[in-house]
């Protein structure tokens, strides 16, 4: 059986779809930078980087599927050429060494940043939305690898794209924005929420989404991965009811957010230590990011768990490997 490729295994939501390939008995080869610091991954690692074509082209030959999921994920970035250039060039990169191997299938790993937002209502993959909707430096770049990924399946590759929403659960090592926040919580250091909403899913269940997607998904199509459209409010809550821990009671004003937001990403543009409050991501919250994964369900039989259960799986992964 030809291996899988799959990019960014070595992360969060990689891991996930590199241990979803494996349960089904397809060998993984999985793209990272540094073989030496990857771990607990049963998978042949190719050394490269996104940016390196020829690299990205070895890896990508002799495989029958590409997951590309890698992507630099920063809300604050001191110098945005480098995520352009891993997320886009990286992309374009993926896709031309996907082209030349001659692989049955491409899945890539979107995001729910570059679907349309309803105000009062649910996001599609059919809700009209541009890139001067993209807010920062990660929603522009993502939005134009997808753009890239569009446009491959136009000329004929066989290219699904899912775009997966809040991904939470175990193995968030580095961690993610999401699961930063949930780690604030449970370190007591989150006093006060906005008004925002965000839709959780688990990111074991987004892993399963991406082989659905591979299984059945239809090329040039886009899927939402995604599972309950929560207020961060009622986030808290979910976390206070798992821990025991009181959930933050002061709403912030988002003038006041902004204001330290602001602040503090001014800051790091000084000094280079990153922000806890970027800037974009208090613009970006200003948009309740829900969005329905009913196109997922019905095409691809994606069947997520609640956003508790993925709570749960975050909170006892991030206790249990003694990040609080």
């Amino acid at each position: 059986m030809k291996p899988a490729l799959v990019t960014g295994a070595s992360g969060f939501l990689g891991w996930h779809v590199a241990q979803a390939l494996l349960r089904r008995g397809i060998p993984v080869r999985a793209l990272v930078r540094r073989p030496d610091a990857v771990k607990d991954l049963d998978a042949e690692l190719a050394a490269g980087d996104l940016r390196d074509a020829g690299a990205v082209r070895r890896a990508a030959e002799g495989c029958g599927l590409v997951f590309h999921v890698a992507a630099d994920y920063r809300l604050w970035v001191r110098r945005p050429r480098e995520m352009y250039d891993s997320n886009v060039g990286g992309t374009r990169n993926v896709l031309a060494a996907a082209r030349q191997a001659r692989v049955e299938r491409v899945v890539y790993t979107s995001t729910v940043g570059c679907i349309g937002f309803v105000k009062g209502g649910l996001g599609d993959e059919s809700t009209p939305v541009s890139i001067e909707d993209m807010t920062g430096h990660y929603k522009r770049s993502k939005w134009l690898a997808e753009q890239a990924a569009l446009e491959a399946a136009r000329q004929g590759l066989p290219v699904v794209i899912v775009n997966p929403t809040a991904p939470v659960g175990a193995h968030d090592v580095k961690p993610t924005p999401t699961g930063q926040t949930i780690l604030d919580f449970l370190s007591g250091r989150m006093p006060a929420y906005v008004d925002t909403g965000l839709n959780i899913v688990d990111a074991a269940d987004a892993a399963e989404g991406h082989w659905l997607a591979c299984e059945h998904g239809r090329p040039g199509e886009r899927y939402i991965l995604g599972s309950e459209n929560l207020t961060l409010k009622q986030i808290f809550d979910l976390l206070s009811s798992i821990t025991g821990r009181p959930a933050p009671r002061l709403r912030l004003p988002w003038a006041v957010a902004l204001a330290a937001a602001a602040i503090d990403t001014l800051r790091a543009e000084l000094t280079g230590s990153p922000p806890r409050a970027p800037l974009d991501a208090v613009r970006m919250a200003r948009k309740k990011m829900w969005v329905t994964h009913a196109k997922a369900a019905r095409e691809l039989g994606f069947r997520p768990a609640p956003a508790e259960t993925a709570l749960r799986h975050a909170v006892e992964w991030f206790q249990a490997h003694g990040y609080c």
